[in-house]
């Protein structure tokens, strides 16, 4: 709720400079999320051009390596959503495959093939963008909760995401809130949610977790799992509305396929469940699992997401318990 009221500008670079669009009269540089130092410099207007008929900004990167990031940073009193453009996505995703390949592989392996595959073409790279504005949204509603759970990476070092019984424990987490989602009534989701939350109890109560280490997952999935539900939901409702038609500038983009791909990115991102167990990446899937039993079982939940310190799965047991 209020994100299609709040006019939040988009921030895309590649490896030599760094576009802004959406922002008239843009103070110079950006700020890293969190923190408060301004990186780069003046944003220059982008002369006789523009974006969809919107004057745009640009500036060259500083250094290499020092770029906004994908995530949102801020710019003067804005929040802005902030992503490699598409084709920098794609060089650079290509060459750290192609520096982890053993050497054999090198020279043959399919490149744009798995590439476009893991990126989904630009279907998957406007979703990609929706997230990140997504993260923008909820720095401008709740900065203070976003900044927490940007702080709460600092635990990572303190949390036993590499011992077996750890991993052992989140697939089980995650098979039953997959469940949950699958479930062909709504009863059945209720119970699946319920196993969960009782397996999430259990789980922290034999690692022992300390207090931080529970307010870092629930962080976590509050930030990422969110952003990682509207990527997906975006794109699901996009190719599954009747008679919704995309804007007509993305139709002859020879990577566009109408968001109709949806089906094939939900069955990748179900199959990733067990590999991202106890890692980062779990989170951004624990997280998305929830937002989606709710839908069924709250669906006015969102009302309440972005508020700080309203977990979760504290919404999913009020689903469950009826309290």
């Amino acid at each position: 709720p209020g994100w299609a009221r709040v006019e939040l500008p988009i921030v895309v670079y590649n490896e030599a400079y760094a576009f802004l669009v959406g922002y008239p009269d843009p103070p110079t540089g950006w700020i890293k999320v969190p923190g408060t130092r301004v990186r780069g410099g003046p944003w220059q207007p982008v002369p006789a051009d523009s974006f969809e008929g919107w004057p745009y900004h640009r500036q060259p990167l500083p250094a290499r390596e020092v770029n906004p990031e994908a995530f949102t940073v801020q710019i003067g009193e804005k929040w802005a959503a902030s992503l490699p453009t598409k084709e920098w996505m794609q060089i650079a995703l290509a060459r750290r495959m192609r520096e982890e390949l053993p050497g054999f592989l090198a020279p043959v392996f399919p490149y744009r093939a798995v590439v476009g595959l893991f990126l989904g073409g630009s279907d998957g790279y406007v979703s990609a963008l929706v997230h990140e504005a997504f993260h923008a949204h909820q720095g401008a509603s709740s900065p203070q909760a976003l900044i927490a759970a940007e702080h709460a990476t600092a635990r990572e070092r303190d949390y036993p995401s590499a011992a077996p019984a750890m991993r052992q424990a989140w697939q089980e987490e995650l098979q039953l809130l997959r469940k949950s989602v699958l479930a062909a009534s709504s009863d059945q989701a209720r119970a699946w949610a319920g196993r969960f939350l009782a397996a999430r109890e259990a789980r922290r109560s034999r690692a022992r977790l300390s207090t931080g280490l529970v307010e870092y997952e629930r962080r976590r999935e509050w930030l990422e799992g969110l952003g990682r539900y509207v990527e997906l939901e975006a794109w699901r409702r996009a190719g599954t509305t009747p008679g919704y038609e995309p804007v007509a500038a993305l139709l002859p983009e020879p990577d566009f396929r109408r968001y109709r791909e949806f089906g094939a990115r939900w069955a990748r991102e179900r199959s990733q469940v067990q590999s991202s167990a106890a890692q980062e990446a779990g989170f951004y899937l624990s997280g998305m699992a929830q937002a989606r039993v709710l839908d069924r079982l709250q669906p006015g939940w969102k009302a309440r997401a972005l508020a700080d310190s309203v977990w979760l799965e504290a919404m999913v047991a009020e689903a469950v318990t009826g309290r």
